[in-house]
């Protein structure tokens, strides 16, 4: 158990350790550090983590990796169970059946989207831009003043 001797030295060490003004960063550390923000700033998009690249990138790396988890695990298959090339035409087909849905389905929802971006009035689109900033904002104002409710002051 500490003594209250012990609390009052931990509080007046505090109160010292708290009133010394803070240590400015060497010149030179300064300098490094903004030579390396520009450095990373300047680097190509692919050069950068994944969050940073541009979102057709991102997407065609998706379908790319699932495609050669696919491929991966179709190879897997015709080693285990033997090369069959009846078996790998009608993997073809299927495969060209699938990619052949997959872009008309595509299509579908493209022309969709261009149809009811069409449809829409511009007031209603401003409007609802205007909706989803107002719902922002007082969703960053509650949060804020939840935090100062319950953890400022403790």
């Amino acid at each position: 158990m500490k003594s209250p001797d012990d609390e009052k030295l931990e509080r007046l060490i505090h109160r010292t350790l708290r009133e010394l003004p803070a240590r400015r960063a060497p010149h030179s550390l300064e300098a490094r550090v903004l030579a390396e923000l520009e450095r990373r700033a300047a680097l190509p998009w692919w050069r950068k983590s994944f969050a940073h690249w541009p979102m057709a990138a991102r997407v065609a790396f998706l379908v790319a990796g699932a495609g050669a988890v696919a491929f991966v695990l179709y190879a897997a298959g015709f080693v285990q169970t033997g090369f069959d090339s009846a078996r790998l035409a009608a993997l073809s087909t299927q495969l060209s059946t699938f990619a052949d849905a997959a872009l008309t389905v595509g299509r579908g929802i493209g022309e969709f989207g261009h149809a009811i971006g069409r449809s829409l009035p511009p007031l209603w689109l401003y409007g609802g831009l205007a909706f989803v900033g107002a719902m922002y904002a007082a969703l960053f104002g509650l949060g804020a003043a939840a935090y100062r409710t319950l953890y400022v002051n403790r």
